[in-house]
């Protein structure tokens, strides 16, 4: 996952976001804020894909991006083995919902100003 962020109208909730690892690994984060390794994170979303696999590389550039976006907090430990980082949630599920709503309705609003004040008002 790079630094963007790709709505996915065919889906529905965090899925219309983030595809199957990715949400696992969200989930997995909010439900344990004191954080976790990213080990553990791919273990987790290894275990609830059932069936399907995921490299542990993946999980980390998709923890990584979600750090990077500020999404996520990361400390740098030293530890057996050397360096790596804990993850915990910088956003709660609603704020990050509410991140990606303001996100994809200030692009909509930078490129089609007119055009997203006439629907949010034809939704409202």
């Amino acid at each position: 996952m790079s630094n963007r962020i790709e709505f996915d109208t065919a889906e529905t909730g965090l899925r219309a976001v983030l595809k199957d690892y990715p949400e696992i690994a969200m989930k997995a984060i909010w439900e344990s804020p004191e954080g976790l390794g990213s080990k553990v994170v791919w273990d987790k979303a290894n275990e609830r894909l059932k069936g399907k696999t995921i490299s542990r590389a993946s999980i980390i550039n998709f923890l990584e991006a979600m750090r990077e976006m500020g999404v996520l907090k990361g400390v740098e430990i030293t530890g057996k083995g050397g360096h790596r980082w804990i993850y915990s949630p910088a956003m709660t599920e609603p704020q990050f919902k509410t991140f990606i709503a303001e996100t994809i309705l200030g692009n909509l609003k930078r490129d089609f100003p007119e055009e997203t004040r006439r629907a949010i008002a034809n939704v409202s």
